[in-house]
C-alpha cells in the first residue's frame, strides 16, 4: 500500500482497535475481491482449460466449498454490508495468504480467448500482505499479518523491544519453555489465548522464585532478589513481588477458586502481561539467566 502524504506529516495512529469495523471490513473486501478477479486464487483452487493446456483462472465452487468447511463463521460469498466477527475475518485472511499467489499471464488461447496463467507465490503473498497491512495501520486496527501470512497481534513498541532482545537460558528447562510459550501466545489475535500466555508467565513466575538455594521459598526470594539490587531498588522489587504474588492468588490467572475474581477487558490482560514480563526480564538478566 502506498506511504500517503500524511503518513509523513503525522505520527502513527495507534494500534488500540481490536474490532474490524465496517470501513475496514470494505477494504479486505476490495483486497480479497481483486484477487477473485484477477485469477489469484487458481494457484490453489485452479480452473483448467478445457483443452487441457493449462489453468485459466479460479475455481469458486471450490473456494465456497473451503471457506465453509474451514471457516464456518464466515459468510461465503463475502457479504460487503454485513462485518463479520473480527476473529472470523483475521481466520478468513489467513486463509486467502495460503491460497493466493500473483497471476503471470502466458499464452493467449484464441479460441476460448483466454490466457493460460502460471503464478508466482512469493510476490503474490507479499502484495497481500503489504495491502492487508495497509488497511490495519491506517485504521489504528491491533491486528496484522507476518511475511508468511498469519495473523498476530501489534504488540507496543516496548514490548516488542522487550521480546525481541531477550533470550533465557534460567538453567530450568521447564522455566525456559513457559516463557517461550508466554511470549509466542501474547501475540495471538486470540483473548483466550492471551489468557493462557498470561497464565503461564504467571506459572514461570513462581518457579523462578525457587531458582536460588535455600531451605523454602522465602529464602529461595531473598537470595534471588539480593543479586538484582540493593537498598531502596531491592525494597521496591520485594514489595513488587509480592504484589504480583497477590495479584496471582486474588484473580481468576492460575486457579478457579470462586473466591477469585476474573479479569474482565483484554486491556487487563495486557496491563499485567506487561507488569510481570519487565519484572522478570529484569530479574532474569540480572542474575545471568537471560540476555
Amino acid at each position: 500500500m502506498p506511504a500517503y502524504f500524511s503518513d509523513q506529516q503525522r505520527p502513527p495512529r495507534p494500534r488500540t482497535n481490536e474490532t474490524i469495523e465496517p470501513a475496514v471490513w470494505g477494504g479486505i473486501y476490495a483486497i480479497v475481491s481483486a484477487r477473485l478477479a484477477d485469477g489469484s486464487f487458481g494457484y490453489t483452487f485452479p480452473e483448467t482449460c478445457s483443452d487441457g493446456y493449462g489453468v485459466i483462472g479460479h475455481d469458486n465452487r471450490a473456494i465456497d466449498l473451503m471457506v465453509k468447511a474451514q471457516h464456518p463463521d464466515m459468510p461465503y460469498p463475502l457479504p460487503l454490508d454485513d462485518t463479520p466477527d473480527t476473529l472470523a475475518i483475521l481466520d478468513f485472511i489467513e486463509f486467502v495468504a495460503a491460497s493466493i499467489a500473483k497471476p503471470i499471464e502466458g499464452s493467449f488461447h484464441s479460441f476460448f480467448r483466454h490466457h493460460h496463467l502460471s503464478f508466482d507465490r512469493e510476490e503474490g503473498l507479499r502484495e497481500f500482505v503489504d495491502a492487508i497491512n495497509g488497511i490495519f495501520a491506517r485504521n489504528g486496527v491491533a491486528f496484522e499479518l507476518t511475511s508468511e501470512g498469519q495473523a498476530r497481534r501489534v504488540l507496543t513498541t516496548e514490548l516488542q523491544y522487550l521480546f525481541a532482545t531477550t533470550s533465557f537460558h534460567s538453567g530450568d528447562a521447564e522455566t525456559d519453555r513457559l516463557l517461550e510459550e508466554a511470549r509466542a501466545q501474547f501475540t495471538s489475535p486470540h483473548e483466550n489465548v492471551r489468557r493462557e500466555a498470561l497464565e503461564k508467565i504467571w506459572d514461570a513466575f513462581e518457579r523462578i522464585k525457587t531458582l536460588e538455594s535455600g531451605k523454602d521459598k522465602r529464602e529461595q526470594v531473598t537470595r534471588l532478589l539480593n543479586r538484582v539490587a540493593s537498598g531502596k531498588f531491592r525494597q521496591a522489587l520485594e514489595n513488587e513481588a509480592r504484589e504480583l504474588t497477590e495479584i496471582g492468588n486474588s484473580f481468576r490467572i492460575r486457579h478457579s477458586e470462586t473466591s477469585q475474581e476474573p479479569l474482565t477487558a483484554s486491556s487487563q490482560v495486557d496491563y499485567l502481561f506487561h507488569r510481570l514480563f519487565s519484572f522478570l526480564r529484569l530479574v532474569l538478566t540480572s542474575t545471568k539467566r537471560a540476555s
